[in-house]
């Protein structure tokens, strides 16, 4: 193949490529009281920060929706699974846009207490 017909074969192979959706739109006060509510801040804390030896961080930053949703509807570690019928997709797109909204900490030079 000639480097013209590679480039187009993988560029056409790019551009096919399945991106993941985008997540729906939320309500991060309301996700934050389902967080609450069904208990999620027990191993993963109240502002979605993990813990040792418990849940992971869920925020900021967390994963793609679609991933969350999928290891929330289907977990493959110890989180016990919250199908469609406990939790539904509007409550989880609230959840998600809570966990999108945690701030980063700040730098640990920027903690007075730390640095005495």
């Amino acid at each position: 193949m000639t480097r013209l017909t590679l480039a187009i074969f993988f560029t056409a192979a790019a551009l096919s490529a399945q991106t993941p959706a985008a997540a729906p739109a939320g309500n991060a006060q309301n996700g934050r009281k389902l967080f609450e509510n069904y208990g999620c801040y027990q191993c993963h804390g109240r502002e979605a920060q993990g813990g040792l030896g418990t849940g992971p961080r869920l925020g900021p930053k967390p994963i793609a929706f679609t991933a969350v949703q999928k290891y929330i509807r289907q977990p493959t570690g110890q989180m016990p699974p919250y199908t469609a019928k406990v939790v539904n997709d509007k409550d989880l797109a609230d959840i998600y846009a809570f966990l999108q909204s945690r701030t980063a900490p700040p730098p640990v030079k920027d903690i007075a207490l730390l640095n005495n």
